[in-house]
């Protein structure tokens, strides 16, 4: 029985996952819409990925200058402008924002502005009128939490970060993943005095070993005060500022905010997701199989709503891969989520593919070999600030195929993508021995160790 949809698909959330879908659709002859309530290009445009790379960008250029003395520039830095800066950071983001309503009016797909909510699983209202599709793509995301602590609502998240229109002098940043470690990194290097609140005694819990000790030296080392195995407990508000106290006893007074970067829950509440008949995990995320697929046979997530590798690039290739199979024939069309490259923009910045030593060992035990090495990068070296560099490779069997590289320094943000496609077919490391280096490099290192 044939039905008569309003649309062959509809994406709900605007962000790299659910634009990809559409994107991708439409040039199969689909007829397509995307829901966003909010801003076009979701958290990564928004409040993620873009504007933070313009603030890492920032922070490093005030190491920049101070390493211009070292290489006999007579400069001074008489200051820096935390107000030009954003302003110039939210213009570029507009930019891209008005150019996704022009681009998508081009492509024949209409914008729904509103909140998406389900009347049955074919059908959603936005902004009161309904619109019915044949497949339905779940693509919202997620948002920062803050915890059940008294005085939590002071507090700020990574959202508040990007709304921060002063250079705060002193903050407290309660986390120690991915996000806490770059922000903490960014304020530090522009002149925030930043202390880090570490639930375990180390940061990036789940990266390779090499990565979290170096990393957590280097924090420290740049003068953030990093206080392991202490949780923030209470927050008092003051004269516009902050007092915290500690599960250790400790106190902290005069703080201009407190930023949580403690995990980011599923942004479906106001979905009515009950009604599409899809099921979501205890945690609130939606499972789906590697084709996308959820327990609904026309009704698909992907992106971080899926709580599977919550990666930009991860939710694009999602999407385009899903129209690709229910579009264009493409019956096996999928994401392959084993050696996902990702960079985390710490100072110094990380790059990371493939399986931890942990990992590998706990799998492969002796079959396991491991090549690393640490030094000072040659632009470093005759600087006044000192930054490691260091570097391993996962070797696995007699062949020592490569299933693991870990990096660390300036630099390796842009080196690694080259080696994923290395490692993603299989490259074993007298591959990477077999490579003639370019010289002088920091990569190079990666084809030259022993």
């Amino acid at each position: 029985m044939k039905h008569n949809y309003d649309y062959d698909v509809i994406a709900i959330g605007a962000g790299s996952g659910g634009l990809s879908v559409v994107e991708r659709a439409v040039t199969y002859g689909q007829r397509c819409a995307v829901v966003e309530r909010g801003k076009m290009g979701g958290t990564c445009v928004n409040v993620g990925c873009v504007p933070k790379k313009i603030m890492w960008f920032g922070a490093n250029l005030a190491h920049s200058i101070d390493d211009a003395k070292s290489y006999g520039f007579d400069v001074n830095n008489n200051g820096f402008d935390w107000g030009k800066l954003v302003r110039k950071r939210e213009a570029y983001i507009d930019g891209i924002n008005h150019w996704y309503h022009g681009y998508l009016k081009d492509l024949g797909i209409d914008e729904l502005t509103g909140n998406a909510h389900f009347i049955d699983p074919h059908t959603l209202e936005v902004d009161g009128k309904r619109y019915s599709a044949n497949h339905i793509v779940i693509s919202t995301g997620t948002v920062p939490t803050l915890p059940n602590i008294p005085g939590a609502e002071h507090a700020i998240t990574s959202d508040g970060f990007f709304a921060m229109d002063r250079l705060p002098k002193q903050v407290a940043i309660v986390g120690s993943g991915y996000i806490a470690v770059e922000l903490a990194g960014v304020l530090n290097s522009l002149g925030t005095h930043v202390t880090m609140y570490l639930r375990k005694s180390h940061v990036l819990g789940e990266f390779d070993s090499l990565l979290k000790t170096t990393l957590f030296d280097a924090l420290q080392k740049s003068g953030i005060t990093l206080k392991t195995n202490t949780q923030i407990t209470h927050i008092t508000q003051r004269n516009k500022q902050l007092d915290i106290n500690d599960d250790q006893g400790g106190s902290q007074s005069g703080l201009d905010q407190v930023l949580f970067a403690v995990g980011r829950n599923p942004d479906h509440d106001d979905l009515d997701i009950d009604k599409s008949g899809v099921e979501v995990d205890r945690h609130g995320y939606i499972p789906c199989d590697l084709f996308q697929n959820t327990n609904q046979d026309h009704i698909f997530a992907l992106g971080d709503i899926t709580g599977r590798a919550p990666l930009t690039p991860v939710a694009i290739a999602a999407g385009r891969r899903l129209a690709d199979r229910l579009y264009d024939g493409q019956a096996d069309r999928h994401v392959d989520y084993k050696n996902i490259a990702t960079v985390v923009f710490s100072h110094p910045p990380i790059g990371t593919v493939g399986l931890t030593e942990e990992e590998a060992k706990k799998a492969h035990g002796d079959a396991v070999t491991i090549y690393q090495t640490e030094f000072t990068a040659m632009y470093n070296s005759i600087s006044d600030h000192s930054v490691p560099t260091a570097m391993k490779l996962v070797c696995l069997g007699e062949s020592e195929v490569v299933i693991g590289c870990h990096v660390i320094g300036p630099g390796v943000d842009e080196m690694l993508q080259g080696f994923a496609v290395a490692i993603r077919m299989g490259a074993t490391k007298k591959d990477f021995d077999d490579t003639i280096a370019i010289h002088p490099t920091s990569s190079e290192e990666l084809v030259t160790m022993r």
